[in-house]
């Protein structure tokens, strides 16, 4: 893809308010993550894992990535930029939080219904990706675009009677955002089911999160 990934996200990621580089132009890395497939074929749905070396100490950065032929209606906001696939041709990359097929595939990833995939194979699961616990009985959420909100804790979605955290910030060891969290009320909401997901660390080993938290809004 010319210009790649990392060339459109080095400028996108300072303006996020959970960006933690002070300033700092990021130096950028690919070091981990998974795919979703779209059902329908024609959306392609990508969880990257940035690490960033700009800094005194290494941050990782959780950026769904959403792929499109065509612009997304109502979700200017949301571009990262276009970029020529070799073969596919022109594609327009969306911060996929605000792409409602992403959202979809990854409520039916936490709702058991969806399987990840490997990074960088076609066809191939992804075993190390998990769901706690595979929560086949929660409820759907909207088929519409999500009601996305973020800030320097990370990205909430209200998608009909459900929230989504995701987790922007990763750290090694942690899991994320924590079981409760803040409803709209104030009150703590238990969670239904998060996923979680490794990726590299500079010396060579690996850590594990959480990417993402579903609740009952």
């Amino acid at each position: 893809m010319a210009p790649t990934k990392l060339e459109l996200l080095a400028p996108w990621l300072p303006a996020q308010p959970w960006y933690r580089g002070a300033g700092n132009a990021p130096e950028l890395s690919r070091v981990g993550g998974f795919r979703l497939d779209d059902p329908a074929g024609e959306v392609g749905i990508e969880f990257v894992v940035l690490g960033d070396a700009s800094g005194e100490r290494p941050v990782w950065y959780h950026v769904p990535l959403s792929y499109r032929g065509a612009p997304l209606d109502g979700a200017e906001q949301a571009l990262i930029g276009t970029s020529e696939h070799g073969v596919l041709g022109q594609r327009w990359i969306y911060d996929g939080t605000h792409d409602p097929v992403l959202v979809a595939q990854l409520l039916a990833l936490l709702q058991g219904r969806a399987e990840a995939q490997m990074q960088s194979e076609s066809d191939a699961p992804d075993p190390s990706v998990t769901v706690d616990p595979a929560a086949e009985a929660v409820p759907a959420g909207s088929s519409g675009a999500p009601d996305v909100t973020s800030g320097p804790d990370g990205t909430r979605l209200a998608v009909g009677s459900l929230t989504l955290d995701v987790t922007r910030v990763l750290r090694p060891d942690e899991d994320g955002p924590g079981e409760d969290g803040p409803g709209e009320d104030g009150r703590a909401a238990a969670a239904l089911a998060h996923v979680s997901a490794g990726w590299r660390l500079p010396d060579g080993g690996e850590a594990r999160g959480r990417f993402a938290v579903l609740r009952d809004a």
